[in-house]
């Protein structure tokens, strides 16, 4: 793929414009909680001087952090644009998001899912009115959203790239640093790398000191890849159960932004993300889909050593799962 052009980097979100976006959302996203995480388990991986912070937007509408992009993006459409209707692409957190978003702001969404889409998240889709199209895999699905742009003359809202769903992102980070101003650290989970550019934009503006890493799991390392080879890269297929994390490839804005303000990159393997998982429903009661507990991963894994005696902060993206699937992974 292409290298980002040049102008990705000359208009990151400001400080002003993420508290903006803040205040135009309102009441249409929750301020999710912030916890410090205790327990026994934990002293024992990190050390009792470690603190362990988690951003908990599991707890958003929507059940993920995704509405914040979703809205800002819709609320930038013109009022005839936004009666068109808008469509989507996911794997089912984005797309649930999306129709929850058309909701409040009084449209329809048509989102488009790979076939092997949890039936929670397709389930969680439709419960919000959304209609779902059903393709073989997310290639089709990029490539299918855009017929229905073309032919239905509905907005594509993306899952991850451009600067209203940054700005929508970023507003996690300010929320952190609101709560948290004298973070060491704070590790994001990557997908398509939206979540982690706004989070990273926010915090290296606002605390420079503060170390931000990005993790994503190896059978999708679609950032990893780009960062090594300085140009947008693409995968073939989605190994790994974190599924919300499998982008098929990285995009300009985004990548560019994660190469400004991302200080460090960490791999997880699905082992890791199953022990996480556990680890975060035993010492917090939280159960998690596997992408929510990609921080938790990475803190206990790759960067355990390097966490010992820090206050990091970890985003918890989301938790669309079904009982089922949970137990299968913890229990695997």
């Amino acid at each position: 793929m292409s290298d980002p052009p040049k102008a990705a980097l000359d208009a990151p979100p400001t400080l002003d414009e993420i508290r903006a976006a803040r205040e135009r959302l309102g009441e249409r996203v929750r301020r999710t909680p912030v916890w410090r995480l205790r327990g026994h388990r934990l002293n024992g991986l990190l050390g009792e001087a470690t603190e362990v912070w988690l951003k908990l937007e599991l707890f958003q509408y929507a059940g993920t952090f995704k509405p914040r992009g979703a809205l800002i993006n819709m609320m930038a459409l013109e009022p005839e644009e936004l009666a068109r209707g808008v469509c989507a692409v996911s794997a089912g957190n984005h797309a649930m998001a999306v129709g929850y978003a058309a909701g409040v702001l009084g449209t329809s969404a048509k989102v488009v899912m790979p076939r092997s889409a949890n039936p929670a998240r397709v389930a969680g889709c439709q419960a919000y009115g959304t209609e779902v199209v059903f393709v073989g895999d997310v290639h089709e699905a990029f490539d299918e959203v855009r017929r229905i742009e073309r032919q239905e003359g509905r907005a594509f809202i993306h899952p991850f790239e451009g600067k209203n769903t940054i700005l929508g992102t970023a507003t996690v980070g300010l929320e952190m640093l609101e709560e948290l101003p004298d973070l060491d650290a704070v590790i994001v989970p990557i997908g398509g790398g939206g979540l982690c550019a706004g989070v990273a934009c926010a915090f290296k503006q606002a605390l420079p000191r503060c170390h931000v890493f990005g993790v994503e799991p190896e059978g999708a390392d679609t950032m990893h890849r780009s960062f090594a080879s300085g140009k947008l890269e693409s995968i073939d297929q989605v190994r790994t159960i974190a599924d919300s994390l499998g982008a098929p490839h990285t995009e300009p804005y985004s990548f560019a932004l994660c190469r400004k303000y991302v200080d460090e990159l960490v791999m997880i393997d699905d082992d890791e993300i199953r022990r996480a998982m556990l680890l975060m429903f035993e010492e917090g009661k939280l159960a998690v889909e596997p992408a929510g507990a990609a921080a938790m991963a990475a803190l206990c894994g790759p960067l355990s050593d390097r966490s010992r005696g820090r206050a990091v902060g970890l985003v918890v993206c989301g938790t669309n799962i079904d009982l089922g699937t949970f137990g299968q992974q913890v229990a695997g």
